[in-house]
């Protein structure tokens, strides 16, 4: 954005300072005559040749200028049947470009995410994250990675990922996106893992699709999970697709036999708290080394003793003291039937309502695309009461953002209009103003089209201003035709007139913006392709 204010504002500079000034001492055809002779002077021969160059240059785009604008003025219907034709095959080319909240970055590095089976232990999710680290370094454009277990947003010994830093963007052929196919095949060979993402992931750790599947009983939502996941698996372009909803985790029941354990003095809160405090661990103090550190002290059975069903069952529990104030003690198994069993991993509530996440990347594709069929084959389901889905992240971002940006683009143009309408005195003059606006969407969508690029916010921040730049435009030929008719010119001469006169001024002031515009809409920095959409609008 400084960029483009920088731009503006040195061409504002220079039509103030330097043009009034070299045309008082520069030779001016128009004025002088034109020099058809050898070059006289050190100038001639320099800068004269540049500027006479462009000088035959811009008279010849003049000249074809003249020609089309006259052409359009005798035929006035095919004009607008041209122009109209020209705004309406505009919305039929936009589907080809997709829609995405903001595009991705090549900030020379990327991520993977995985997990192993549910009830792995930590040692075998380090061996995956070691094999997976192996593999991702024998790529070339690998520069270092690093693997973490348990952190992070992956909380859970069978969750991990690790970050990988390529090399600079400079000396690699392949973007970070262009490399996301042949990770996808080297980790595929990688047996026991689940890779739930391949690429940078947004803010807070989401990837690029996600929505929530919604309602009160977790069976039907496991049931609806499961359906929802084999129809989005068909969707071309969708890769990563993961859902919260996982197998359940081998756990301990344990089933307090009450009358039993009541007779005894025995509740289920004394039962759980020494199985805490056993199993899990209680930290009863710490001690600082001698390197000053300080280290929680925690005690519990030791892992002989806590492997089996069988090892819990023989838990030794302290009763009261008797009568005669002897200790009592009696094993777990006394009271209690300890028997393996599963649980879920994890229960999500949102809204009142328990839920279950879904989520995946967009791959080859636009993620508008991707989410428009996905909004299809959730509508083509059959629903049972009460139960919905709810689309977030980066998906719920963008038509949030889109309708922010057409209340945008609305309020450029009435106040557009409002300016023009107090500068021309005129309510009607500013609507044939305005009336190029619609027509520079088909720039817009050849220049994405051209660029592979794709609709999204700093495309659409492009397009409003760009509609202050075709604005500009309108105004330096309509307000010298009107002068031209003022002075007794007719209508058509006057506005070929105006465009004659005023074609330079139109052309050194856009060129301005252009050459603003290259090094953002060729994204030649590290980073650049995500704003790089707004100069190529």
């Amino acid at each position: 954005g400084i960029t483009i204010v920088a731009a503006v504002l040195i061409s504002m500079f220079v039509s103030f300072t330097l043009d009034p000034m070299l045309s008082s001492v520069w030779h001016d055809p128009q004025a002088h005559g034109v020099h058809h002779g050898p070059p006289v002077t050190l100038y001639d021969k320099t800068i004269g040749r540049v500027t006479g160059w462009f000088d035959r240059l811009t008279e010849w785009l003049s000249q074809a200028y003249q020609a089309i604008l006259a052409w359009s003025l005798k035929h006035r219907i095919k004009t607008v049947l041209i122009a109209a034709a020209t705004f309406a095959g505009s919305f039929f080319v936009i589907p080809l470009l997709g829609t995405e909240f903001t595009p991705k970055a090549d900030f020379s590095e990327t991520q993977v995410n995985f997990y192993t089976p549910v009830g792995s232990s930590l040692e075998v999710t380090e061996a995956r994250a070691k094999q997976i680290d192996t593999a991702l370094r024998e790529l070339p454009e690998v520069r270092y990675t690093v693997a973490t277990i348990n952190s992070g947003f992956a909380q859970g010994k069978i969750y991990g990922s690790v970050y990988v830093r390529l090399v600079d963007r400079k000396d690699r052929v392949r973007s970070v996106a262009e490399m996301a196919v042949p990770l996808r095949e080297r980790l595929a060979r990688i047996p026991g893992i689940t890779v739930t993402n391949i690429g940078a992931t947004d803010l807070g750790g989401e990837k690029t699709i996600q929505f929530s599947v919604q309602g009160q009983d977790l069976a039907v939502l496991e049931r609806l999970s499961r359906e929802i996941t084999g129809r989005l698996a068909r969707i071309p372009g969708l890769v990563d697709l993961d859902s919260t909803l996982k197998p359940d985790k081998p756990t301990l029941a344990v089933e307090v036999r009450r009358e039993a354990a009541a007779d005894l003095g025995l509740n289920v809160n004394s039962l759980a708290g020494t199985l805490r405090a056993l199993v899990a661990g209680q930290t009863v103090g710490n001690w600082r080394a001698s390197d000053g550190e300080n280290y929680d002290v925690k005690v519990r059975l030791a892992p002989a003793s806590r492997d089996s069903a069988a090892d819990l069952g023989n838990v030794p529990l302290v009763l009261a003291p008797a009568a005669d104030g002897s200790p009592r003690v009696v094993r777990l198994s006394q009271v209690a039937d300890v028997s393996p069993s599963t649980g879920p991993n994890q229960v999500n509530r949102r809204d009142l309502s328990r839920e279950i996440n879904i989520d995946g990347n967009a791959l080859g594709r636009s993620s508008g695309d991707i989410v428009a069929d996905i909004r299809e084959e959730l509508d083509a389901m059959s629903w049972p009461p009460g139960y919905r889905y709810v689309f977030g992240g980066s998906a719920k971002n963008m038509a949030e953002s889109f309708n922010y940006a057409i209340g945008a683009l609305a309020l450029a143009v009435v106040f557009i209009y409002m300016i023009l309408a107090s500068q021309f005195k005129s309510f009607l003059q500013p609507l044939a103003l305005m009336s190029s606006l619609p027509l520079t969407l088909i720039g817009v969508v050849m220049a994405l089209l051209m660029f592979r690029s794709t609709l999204n916010m700093f495309s659409v921040i492009g397009v409003v201003m760009l509609m202050g730049l075709v604005t500009k435009n309108a105004i330096l030929l309509v307000d010298f035709a009107i002068r031209s008719r003022a002075a007794g010119m007719e209508r058509s001469e006057a506005l070929l007139h105006a465009a004659r006169v005023r074609l330079r001024p139109i052309l050194m002031t856009t060129l301005a913006m252009v050459f603003g515009m290259v090094p953002l809409a060729f994204a030649l920095t590290e980073g650049s392709e995500q704003r790089a959409p707004m100069g190529q609008a």
